[in-house]
């Protein structure tokens, strides 16, 4: 990796510098637009006492779920949490700490992170458990509580394409979290199905620009399916 050049081969170098009770910021929404090969070279890592934050949490046995099997997660910051019965677990046991966000909320926690943004008012919340705490004050006649932004010290972050430059489009449904979470690490990590040249994609469809992104991987995904539904 040189210059603007932003591939590298491997997912050591990938996650090069991703330490102990660090930050991570994952893009996916279930098991939809997840970095897999990513959150699998931090279960090889053995990387601990992280903070992830993230729609959810994966499954048993795939996603982020494979990070909870060896507690390598300290606290999840989440909006959904409901396909793991081992966060489940590890969360009524106390073993693990967890941070409950309105999905809006915690989308705009990043987009604000990643634009310098450190807080935000939303009325989302107010009067609930969610803004017990918090800083309220009124615009037109209605309460709103102060949100702070997110950043990382890490985003992981799943793409279609990309080009060498790092500038990358999503496909479908899969860019959910996905583009606000690229925005929000001080080192954001990439892995796409496919790298092409600098020129080869349309500037006008690029979703998140270079600019963002420090490192680009080419992987292979299985794309698994969180509940299937078939007629019986």
């Amino acid at each position: 990796m040189a210059g603007f050049d932003k591939v590298v081969t491997s997912y050591a170098e990938a996650l090069a510098g991703l330490t102990d009770n660090m930050t991570v910021i994952a893009g996916g929404f279930g098991l939809c637009g997840i970095p897999e090969g990513l959150i699998a070279e931090i279960k090889r890592m053995g990387t601990r006492g992280l903070t992830v934050v993230s729609n959810n949490a994966g499954v048993d046995g795939f996603g982020l779920g494979l990070l909870l099997e060896d507690r390598q997660i300290n606290k999840m910051i989440a909006s959904y949490v409901g396909e793991n019965a081992l966060f489940e677990k590890q969360l009524l046991s106390g073993e693990l700490e967890v941070e409950l966000t309105p999905q809006g909320t915690l989308a705009e926690k990043m987009r604000a992170g990643g634009a310098g943004i450190p807080a935000f008012f939303t009325a989302t919340g107010y009067g609930t458990p969610v803004g017990e705490g918090k800083e309220v004050r009124q615009f037109n006649g209605r309460n709103y509580i102060l949100e702070e932004s997110i950043t990382g010290d890490f985003a992981i972050v799943k793409g279609w394409k990309a080009d060498r430059f790092g500038n990358v489009i999503y496909r479908h449904t899969a860019r959910n979290f996905n583009p606000l979470a690229a925005t929000a690490g001080k080192i954001t990590v990439v892995e796409v199905e496919e790298i092409v040249e600098p020129g080869e994609l349309d500037p006008a469809q690029i979703h998140t620009p270079g600019i963002y992104v420090n490192r680009v991987i080419q992987g292979s995904f299985e794309k698994r399916i969180e509940q299937r539904t078939v007629r019986g």
